[in-house]
């Protein structure tokens, strides 16, 4: 067990050396809160179907993040993939490090935070990074490439029903977004924080927001996931069954600022690992992002011209900026103004 852990002192041992002498975030006090709750049994009632629907695009405009029940993924389906996580994970630091999940053919296994250049840049954390496009996989039928299968179509089956939900309460229909979105241009994130001994020091995963239209997020019992509402940071309760979804920038920007996507973090723990899998739904790079309603917020833009932006301010920042750099021109000469007043 031990050597499945990677090596963060190893690698990232100037950055604890510099540390200053006080954590950086254990003294915080954070409240703890339940998402909104949605039950998506009542989209089968006529008479409740309109109320589900309003619940659920009142959550996205003033949480940007809710949670589901009756979400149709069965829960046997969960339970296999968890099993595949943790065997997985499992495995020795170096041939996770070394081998090809699923044989594919890119960057699967991640790790830390390569441009970190202090420790709230830091993330505790290891995952796989699925690409789910058809091209990426040998042919094989291993028990992890079955589940992945069978979950990342339950998901974007489900990704679907809600996108369509949202856009309809923006007066659209919804294609645009689901056209764009094929479950070839999304992938499935394998997440595991290991324990972390200077939890107070370390995020399990930095304060960000979602790239993606909208991410479906499965998380186990392990409190960790927090959310900023209000200025304030907030943690989620876990709540087992549900699964819980979140805005992202590309939604944001589509909506003309409608639904929020929510800053969001994940803290280290110092005793408990904690294992979750996300599936984010996303275009492909050459999809222009448009505002629905004018005046638009946010320039035109595609979604490689973003990431590119994204990877760049990591990068050279440390930290994501996001939509602000995609401002439309009136707004951000409003936001300069706001910035630096005469």
């Amino acid at each position: 067990m031990i050597d499945s852990n990677p090596p963060f002192f190893a690698a990232y041992g100037s950055l604890f050396h510099s540390r200053p002498a006080a954590g950086t975030h254990e003294a915080e006090a954070v409240e703890e809160c339940d998402l909104p709750l949605v039950d998506l049994s009542r989209l089968s009632d006529k008479l409740q179907a309109e109320q589900c629907k309003r619940e659920i695009v009142t959550a996205a405009s003033v949480w940007g993040f809710f949670q589901i029940v009756n979400h149709g993924i069965p829960n046997c389906v969960l339970d296999r993939l968890r099993e595949e996580q943790v065997r997985v994970f499992r495995q020795p630091f170096k041939k996770k490090a070394d081998e090809k999940f699923l044989g594919s053919l890119g960057d699967s296994y991640r790790w830390g935070a390569p441009t970190a250049t202090s420790l709230k840049q830091l993330s505790w954390l290891e995952a796989y990074h699925i690409p789910l496009s058809s091209a990426t996989y040998p042919v094989t039928t291993s028990p992890s490439r079955c589940v992945i299968e069978e979950l990342s179509s339950a998901m974007s089956r489900l990704a679907d029903r809600l996108i369509g939900i949202l856009a309809e309460g923006l007066g659209c229909d919804g294609s645009y977004i689901k056209e764009n979105c094929k479950r070839n241009t999304c992938y499935l994130r394998l997440n595991r924080y290991p324990p972390c001994p200077v939890a107070g020091e370390v995020f399990g995963l930095v304060p960000h927001t979602d790239s993606d239209f909208l991410t479906v997020l499965c998380q186990d019992n392990v409190i960790g996931l927090q959310l900023k509402k209000g200025g304030r940071w907030i943690s989620v309760r876990p709540n087992p069954g549900t699964l819980i979804i979140n805005v992202g920038d590309l939604f944001q920007a589509w909506s003309n600022g409608l639904y929020k996507s929510v800053e969001h973090r994940v803290m280290s723990n110092p005793h408990l690992e904690r294992f979750s899998v996300a599936y984010f739904v996303c275009p492909s790079k050459e999809t222009m992002i448009e505002s629905s309603a004018q005046p638009a917020i946010y320039r035109k833009f595609s979604f490689g011209e973003y990431r590119q932006q994204v990877q760049q301010d990591v990068t050279l920042l440390g930290y994501k900026v996001g939509l602000t750099r995609f401002l439309s021109s009136c707004r951000r000469k409003k936001h300069t103004n706001a910035q630096f007043p005469p």
